[in-house]
């Protein structure tokens, strides 16, 4: 049963919050002064608070006073602020300050019970995003950046499955649009995999050209070819033992796509410059964000490579179809973010939370970070607030599903690349990292848009 403190030096107050809340199911405290509260806070390991209720203006010590003070040693309890109409000011401050809410009396019960509820929801997201982030690390062994955060049904089956196959060797390829976290799946793969103390080596395909992509995998000896002026180990030989992640393998061209088959199918490869065979032991996991077995159909992918690597497939639902995950994750990289940046913003505002459920994710948690990292560089109090976030005009894009569902989402890749591209002052590199694409894949679409300067304004 849900705890509220509540700190007030009106009695007729305190007697009608204990009476109310008592009656819909709290338990509850009371304290008339806030020296009270704090010394009965420092003995939290014999009580255990969920929401305090504190008045703005009490006369022993300032509300705001005693806000500091529980910020200090309970951080993780929230605080709702009471506060009549000529102390507004007050509030507002407490909000930037660290209080979660503030409410105005007289207020209807109605108002303060649904405030309540909402609160203690976000409070029970919070403790089991926790406890799942601690299951998962203990299982995965991730941490940081590497977490995989998320409380859907829908993720929870892609990881289930993650767990599962992992312990085989089979070759796995992943499946799913820009931006769904690919990697991640791939790098939990390797750690819960019997080859975990060996290299879990990575490669963009899309990013390299073919001669570059060949030397990366094969590695070369000196004068293998133009600018070859040192002998250089390639990447198969650095994942001996361990686990080769090819990220966007359907960018791969159709000749190094035989020479990777090869590798696959016989265990060996031959440096480039060179006419002698190597012998190596990688599992290989490969990701797309292209329907290969369209590729293959339309030539552009080899049909035995496709078996090869696809002996078991992990298809990744975008953030919009996981929607319960999007809150944790923005919390998590809130998190991330804030501690990078030494900044004091403790989360979001109501609206602004509402402003990402409804938002549509083209780019996928990817473009989540992005926006959480903006907005904590951008914030000035402890809050972040929907103004803050850069999703501008790109909201009223989220529509639903209909016959012209192929044109809406050509619609929404351009308007979000000009987008990305604009916020970046046209800077190409850094928006093709943004938008987790290659600066070649980011070309192709500029191109294929016809976007250009003229798009800046």
């Amino acid at each position: 049963m849900p705890t509220i403190f509540i700190c007030d030096d009106e009695t007729e107050i305190l007697s009608y919050l204990d009476k109310l809340l008592r009656a819909s199911g709290y338990d509850v405290e009371i304290f008339s002064r806030g020296i009270d509260l704090l010394a009965r806070l420092k003995n939290m390991d014999k009580a255990t608070c969920d929401v305090i209720l504190q008045d703005v203006r009490m006369p022993d010590m300032d509300g705001l006073q005693v806000l500091d003070q529980v910020r200090a040693f309970c951080p993780e309890v929230p605080v709702v602020i009471m506060t009549a109409h000529g102390t507004i000011d007050d509030a507002v401050n407490a909000i930037r300050q660290g209080a979660y809410d503030y409410i105005t009396k007289p207020f209807p019960k109605e108002k303060l019970l649904g405030l309540l509820e909402r609160m203690l929801d976000h409070s029970r997201l919070a403790q089991e995003n926790r406890q799942l982030r601690e299951e998962l690390h203990r299982g995965a062994g991730g941490s940081g950046g590497d977490a995989i955060i998320f409380r859907s049904a829908a993720f929870r089956e892609v990881y289930d499955l993650t767990l599962q196959v992992a312990e085989s060797d089979a070759n796995i390829l992943i499946m799913g649009e820009s931006g769904t976290g690919k990697e991640l799946i791939a790098s939990a793969l390797h750690r819960n995999s019997p080859r975990r103390g060996k290299p879990f080596v990575s490669l963009n395909c899309a990013a390299l050209s073919d001669t570059l992509l060949e030397s990366q995998l094969f590695g070369h000896v000196r004068g293998a070819f133009t600018g070859a002026v040192i002998n250089q180990k390639g990447l198969l030989e650095e994942a001996d033992g361990g686990t080769l992640f090819l990220d966007e393998i359907g960018d791969v061209s159709p000749a190094v796509q035989a020479k990777l088959l090869r590798v696959i199918q016989e265990k060996d490869f031959i440096t480039l410059g060179t006419t002698r065979t190597r012998k190596v032991d990688v599992r290989f996991v490969a990701a797309t964000n292209k329907d290969l077995l369209n590729e293959v159909r339309d030539g552009r992918f080899r049909e035995d490579l496709y078996y090869r690597l696809n002996v078991i497939s992990i298809s990744l639902p975008p953030l919009r179809e996981r929607r319960e995950d999007i809150e944790p994750l923005a919390r998590h990289f809130l998190e991330i973010s804030t501690r990078r940046m030494k900044k004091d913003v403790r989360g979001l505002d109501g609206e602004a939370l509402q402003t990402l459920l409804q938002y549509d994710w083209p780019g996928n948690v990817r473009e989540l970070e992005n926006v959480i990292e903006r907005s904590v560089i951008l914030a000035r109090g402890g809050l972040i607030t929907a103004g803050l976030l850069p999703l501008g005009t790109r909201r009223e894009l989220a529509a639903p599903a209909c016959s012209t569902q192929l044109v809406a989402l050509d619609v929404v890749e351009r308007q979000h690349i000009t987008s990305v591209l604009k916020e970046t002052g046209f800077h190409k590199s850094r928006a093709a990292e943004i938008l987790d694409i290659s600066r070649k894949t980011l070309d192709r679409k500029i191109a294929e848009y016809g976007l250009g300067e003229r798009d800046k304004v």
